[in-house]
């Protein structure tokens, strides 16, 4: 069988009705692609200008190739290293799988899941998450610009893997034992501006108070920016006292906007 040029390939796929699955089925052939070059294109470049990670001298020369990836040398401590060194990257393999498992992260997939998705083992996606996600937490923006939406979400606070329980355990998750948000929930803050920078904060156990939204927001928040929230009295107070300024949604009365004053964005997120 003669084999098709790309060039002939290309021309039959464009002159070819593909469906939506035929769409779809073709961009997982081509995200299943994957060249290892990109990856390390991308650690060079992050990497560029970083001093010695042993010392932190600044005066390195090159010294060769390993593994595809440039090394330096160090002239103060005379170590050698590479852009992975030091990172929680350092001596992991099947580079080609990390740009598709950080995906994986971003959607929040379990373990298994992006073993299966990325072709590793399951033991190393555990792995993986255990080096991956703690370097992706302290990848936060400084602060927010503009029109910045806020909002708390809680969960029944837990324990798992705490070896002194301050508390009786409970079955499958179990629930409070009153009803509405008390000390039992976490409160977890999140904070976003219409551009899509997002930073969340675990203010504590609780309904959320103006003394923790001024511990979390007041440091991110522009001076001349807007924060939209919802009805809670702890968002009025925290703007009055703070003097930044604030609008409201009724949410429980069943309003959703007025105008460009929402929080859709925050809900997307």
């Amino acid at each position: 069988m003669q084999s098709l040029r790309f060039d002939e390939l290309f021309a039959c796929l464009s002159a070819a009705p593909l469906s939506r699955s035929d769409l779809a089925r073709l961009r997982e052939w081509i995200d299943s692609i994957r060249d290892p070059a990109e990856c390390l294109a991308l650690i060079e470049t992050a990497a560029a200008g970083r001093p010695c990670p042993h010392c932190a001298c600044a005066r390195l020369h090159r010294c060769g190739f390993a593994s595809g990836l440039q090394r330096h040398r160090c002239l103060g401590c005379r170590r050698s290293f590479n852009a992975l060194t030091g990172t929680p990257l350092a001596r992991l393999r099947k580079r080609e799988c990390w740009l598709p498992y950080i995906q994986c992260l971003l959607e929040s997939r379990t373990v298994r899941d992006a073993a299966l998705v990325t072709g590793v083992h399951c033991t190393t996606s555990f792995r993986w998450r255990h080096r991956f996600a703690p370097a992706a937490a302290r990848d936060r923006p400084a602060a927010l610009s503009g029109i910045v939406e806020a909002d708390e979400t809680y969960r029944l606070e837990s324990q798992k893997g705490s070896r002194n329980l301050t508390r009786p355990p409970r079955k499958r998750g179990g629930a409070a034992r009153r009803r509405g948000i008390g000390r039992e929930h976490d409160c977890l803050l999140v904070a976003r501006d219409r551009v899509g920078t997002t930073l969340d904060f675990h203010t504590g156990r609780g309904p959320v108070t103006a003394a923790q939204l001024h511990v979390c927001l007041q440091p991110v928040l522009p001076s001349d920016g807007l924060l939209i929230s919802d009805g809670a009295a702890a968002y009025a107070r925290f703007a009055a006292g703070a003097g930044f300024t604030h609008e409201s949604i009724n949410v429980r009365a069943g309003r959703r906007a007025r105008g460009a004053i929402h929080i859709q964005k925050w809900l997307a997120c």
